[in-house]
């Protein structure tokens, strides 16, 4: 009796824990997604409608000047589009861009390298006060840093060039010579590096101290250990900041708009790709052009991500094996 009072015991109970785990994990996914519908909001209302509220203003010739409404814009088309191919100034500004992306990238990754093997040394006196001293621009508001830069750029008054006097040196007009208006953008970038500063710092101290220890009893000095061992291990962050550093110098505005005004002063040298859709948005109006730029930039970025992610990531080494 006893074998049989189990038998039929066993199909009860079981169904019975399986709908009990069943609810658990329910219950489960609900809190999670209860928690998570801030972001998913968030994601939808600034980010997933805008981009198609600007695909669909794209093929419309919308003006800022009028209310938003059906009967005050028409459909045209894939004009905007065509006109794309017909626009020189497309070109000159992506040509401002690209130059001031050649020089930005490897000054993003080479100075905040620089000063994470500073406060990673041993030999540094109160290395925390330094890493608060690096980040601390970060927090400042661009504005405020624009303001700052503006009078340590001053071609009369400014530091710098008062510097290069002292050695003979004539300083340039950072600010009113097309010829320096780029690489003085570039030095005001260098403005917020203390994020790339920590990343590259958190991955100087994940690097095992057995292996420097190995290679010196190996009899190599600090500059082999740095290129064979360092870099190697740390190319994971140094690949991140590459992507972060292309995307950010591709979206570069508010220092630009800053600096050299709606006009890209001096001459329409620090007329950037986003100023130049800004101006087709907010100085001409034309929501529907200016939306196409937008797209045009979107998918620039994201051709150049994808490159990237496709031939950079086979010089990149991880613990489980090259990438």
């Amino acid at each position: 009796m006893a074998v049989t009072k189990n038998d039929t015991q066993t199909p009860i109970l079981m169904p019975t824990i399986k709908d009990r785990r069943s609810r658990v994990a329910m219950q489960r996914l609900k809190w999670g997604l209860f928690f998570l519908s801030p972001w998913f909001i968030g994601l939808l209302t600034f980010q997933l409608l805008p981009i198609i509220f600007t695909f669909f203003l794209s093929f419309t010739n919308y003006s800022a000047t009028k209310e938003f409404a059906f009967g005050n814009f028409d459909f045209v088309g894939l004009s905007n589009y065509a006109r794309l191919f017909s626009d020189p100034d497309i070109l000159n500004s992506m040509g401002v861009t690209i130059k001031y992306t050649l020089i930005a990238v490897p000054l993003g990754l080479v100075v905040p390298l620089l000063f994470a093997l500073l406060v990673n040394s041993r030999h540094l006196i109160a290395p925390n006060i330094f890493r608060t001293l690096f980040f601390l621009p970060t927090v400042i508001p661009v504005v405020a840093g624009v303001l700052v830069f503006q009078g340590v750029l001053n071609s009369q008054s400014g530091w710098i060039n008062g510097l290069l006097k002292i050695f003979g040196i004539e300083g340039p007009r950072w600010l009113s010579d097309p010829m320096w208006a780029i690489p003085a953008l570039n030095l005001l970038s260098l403005w917020a590096i203390g994020n790339l500063m920590l990343i590259y710092l958190g991955a100087l101290q994940s690097v095992p101290t057995e292996l420097y220890e190995a290679a010196t009893l190996d009899g190599a000095g600090g500059v082999r250990r740095f290129f064979f061992i360092t870099i190697p291990m740390i190319s994971p962050v140094i690949f991140y900041n590459v992507v972060l550093s292309v995307i950010n110098a591709f979206q570069f505005f508010v220092a630009a708009l800053l600096i050299g005004g709606r006009n890209g002063d001096p001459q329409g040298s620090t007329m950037f790709y986003n100023l130049y859709f800004y101006r087709q948005a907010f100085v001409f109006n034309d929501m529907g052009y200016a939306s196409t730029l937008a797209l045009l930039l979107f998918v620039i970025v994201m051709i150049l991500t994808t490159l990237l992610f496709r031939f950079g990531q086979r010089s990149v080494y991880y613990a489980g094996g090259e990438a």
